[in-house]
């Protein structure tokens, strides 16, 4: 399993526009094959900055994510809406084991 990080910090007047156009990434990106999990979180003390946390089960699902429609509309739509450049830090899972990311689930939020 690989875990992606993904650190954003958003100028204060795209926050909702952003969290749209990620929303629709998100939502097609767990549909894709090897993504096991594709959550968007955001920071209490600084509303302006999410962390997207991605998990792949196959090692090159995130070079197949890059392709896709829905990924390149977000990376061209959210650029000008950042703060600053967007970072990602790559883990590899510990716990729950590989099996304990299985069983996608998507919200309706």
């Amino acid at each position: 399993m690989l875990v992606v990080l993904v650190f954003i910090h958003v100028k204060p007047e795209h926050v909702e526009a952003f969290k749209e156009i990620t929303l629709y990434n998100a939502r097609n990106s767990i549909k894709e094959d090897g993504i096991e999990r594709f959550d968007i979180i955001r920071q209490r003390d600084d509303p302006n900055r999410f962390v997207l946390i991605e998990v792949y089960s196959d090692p090159d699902a995130p070079g197949r994510h890059k392709e896709t429609e829905h990924y390149n509309r977000w990376r061209e739509t959210v650029t000008d809406m950042m703060a600053e450049t967007r970072y990602s830090i790559k883990y590899d899972n510990v716990f729950p084991d590989d099996s304990g990311w299985e069983g996608k689930v998507i919200g309706d939020q």
